[in-house]
C-alpha cells in the first residue's frame, strides 16, 4: 500500500497501490541496474513508469492492472485514458515497454490451448473485448 520503493532480494520495487487488498502495480529492478534509473511516475494505483538508461537506449517500463469486469464503464474508460496518456508523452525516439494484467477476456472456451495461453478462453468475444 503506498506509493513507494523498497529492496528486495538483489532488486528494488517501485509501487504504487491505494488500498491493500485491491489493485496495485509495481517495477522490479534489478539491483545492477537501479543506478540507471532516471524517473519514476505513478499515473494511479492502476498505472505507473519507470524510465532508465540502458547504455545509449532510453527504456520506459509501464506496468499497468486493468479494471475486471463488473467494474463501471466510466472506470474503464478512465483506465485506457490515462494509459493513452502514459504512451503519448514518451517520446518516439524511446524504447517502450507495457506489461501487466490487462484483465482481457476474449471467449467462453478453454480447451485445446491450454500450454499456450493458459486455459482461457478464446473463440467468441465477450462485450469487453470490443469496448474501447
Amino acid at each position: 500500500m503506498g506509493a513507494k520503493a523498497k529492496e528486495i532480494d538483489g532488486f528494488k520495487l517501485w509501487y504504487s497501490g491505494l488500498k491493500r487488498v485491491t489493485n496495485g502495480v509495481g517495477v522490479s529492478v534489478k539491483k545492477e541496474l537501479v543506478d540507471q534509473v532516471v524517473e519514476v511516475r505513478r499515473k494511479s494505483d492502476r498505472i505507473m513508469s519507470i524510465k532508465l538508461v540502458v547504455g545509449s537506449e532510453i527504456c520506459n517500463v509501464v506496468s499497468v492492472y486493468a479494471p475486471q469486469i463488473g467494474l463501471d464503464d466510466e472506470t474503464k474508460r478512465l483506465f485506457w485514458e490515462e494509459l493513452d496518456e502514459v504512451i503519448q508523452s514518451v517520446p518516439q525516439a524511446e524504447k517502450l515497454f507495457i506489461g501487466g494484467d490487462f484483465n482481457g477476456h476474449i471467449g467462453r472456451r478453454g480447451d485445446g490451448y491450454e500450454t499456450i495461453h493458459g486455459g482461457y478462453a478464446y473463440g467468441e468475444r465477450n462485450s469487453g473485448g470490443v469496448s474501447f
